[in-house]
């Protein structure tokens, strides 16, 4: 018979996901939900969004994917997070060019964009394993569900192509095919650590910035008050 502690390293082992990106999409399932329905996201997926609240979000945006580019790029050398490293994704020069035909250059950075910036660098630092989960919150969701808000800003916003460059990525030629690839990067880089405890609470984190930026900037934008 199994000793107590041998039932109990059996049962964690047949409880714990099996790979990082499903430990990541558990533990954010909730939070993801919560992303969806609140601030200024909730508001332009109901196409009730206006184009100086989306200028302000890109405005916001901008230095969180400046830090987290930044901080990918230092640690493209190493053996983890250097296996998710991919320009392609890269979403800042995206952003300028639309702030630029938003003529968007002098709006605010709200207190909640400053603490997503500092949290990434806080995330690079020593291993930067932690970068993962910022990669995995932020890049497979502008390749995913940013596709589609993407279509409801051209509708609802009539917004042109050239102000839409944010959810472009012309160095991809096959979306679903590359996130493919990407997620089995993530998975070879969780393969590769011995602990995924850190990236999967850090994805958590990723997901409460997101939401405390976005209801920030609904309430900045006077939108559904």
């Amino acid at each position: 018979m199994l000793d107590r502690v041998d039932q109990n390293e059996m049962a964690g082992r047949s409880t714990r996901p099996a790979s990082l990106l499903e430990a990541m999409r558990e533990r954010t399932k909730a939070l993801h939900v919560t992303a969806e329905r609140t601030g200024i996201v909730a508001e332009l997926l109901r196409g009730r969004g206006t184009v100086p609240a989306y200028a302000l979000l890109l405005r916001n945006l901008l230095p969180v994917y400046e830090a987290l580019e930044a901080e990918l790029l230092r640690h493209e050398g190493t053996p983890v997070v250097g296996g998710i490293v991919r320009p392609q994704l890269h979403r800042s020069a995206a952003i300028k060019a639309d702030l630029a035909q938003l003529d968007a250059s002098d709006l605010p950075r709200l207190p909640e964009a400053i603490a997503y910036v500092r949290a990434i660098q806080e995330a690079g630092s020593g291993s930067g394993h932690p970068l993962l989960a910022h990669a995995y919150t932020r890049y497979l969701g502008d390749l995913s569900g940013g596709q589609i808000i993407k279509k409801i800003l051209a509708r609802s916003l009539d917004l042109q192509p050239e102000a839409l460059s944010f959810y472009e990525f012309p160095a991809i030629a096959d979306i679903p095919h590359f996130k493919d690839a990407y997620r089995a990067a993530l998975e070879q880089a969780g393969a590769a650590m011995a602990d995924h405890d850190a990236v999967v609470e850090e994805a958590a984190t990723a997901f409460q910035l997101n939401i405390a930026l976005s209801q920030a900037l609904q309430a900045t934008a006077g939108l559904g008050i």
